[in-house]
């Protein structure tokens, strides 16, 4: 899958675009820190405690470098919600 950003390609890895399609696909609504824990899960049979933390800053790193207009806030002890900037 690509992502692109004002038709330049952003690079994000498998687990980066996973997750930005559910945030997508949720728009307006915290997706449960939970539901991604699943998906990531799923995907890759073992999970680091804090593999959802790394791949959410990571994700945040690239759509604030590409000028996309998107953000990912925390609502803690929910989850996360994109946003436009």
């Amino acid at each position: 899958k690509e992502v692109t950003v004002a038709g330049k390609r952003l690079a994000l890895w498998v687990r980066e675009v996973e997750i930005l399609e559910t945030l997508l696909r949720r728009a307006d609504h915290v997706v449960p820190k939970g539901l991604l824990q699943d998906q990531l899960f799923s995907a890759n049979g073992s999970l680091e405690s804090n593999a959802v933390e790394v791949y959410m800053h990571r994700l945040r790193q690239k759509l604030e470098k590409s000028d996309s207009g998107l953000a990912i806030k925390t609502v803690h002890g929910v989850g996360y919600l994109l946003t436009e900037v």
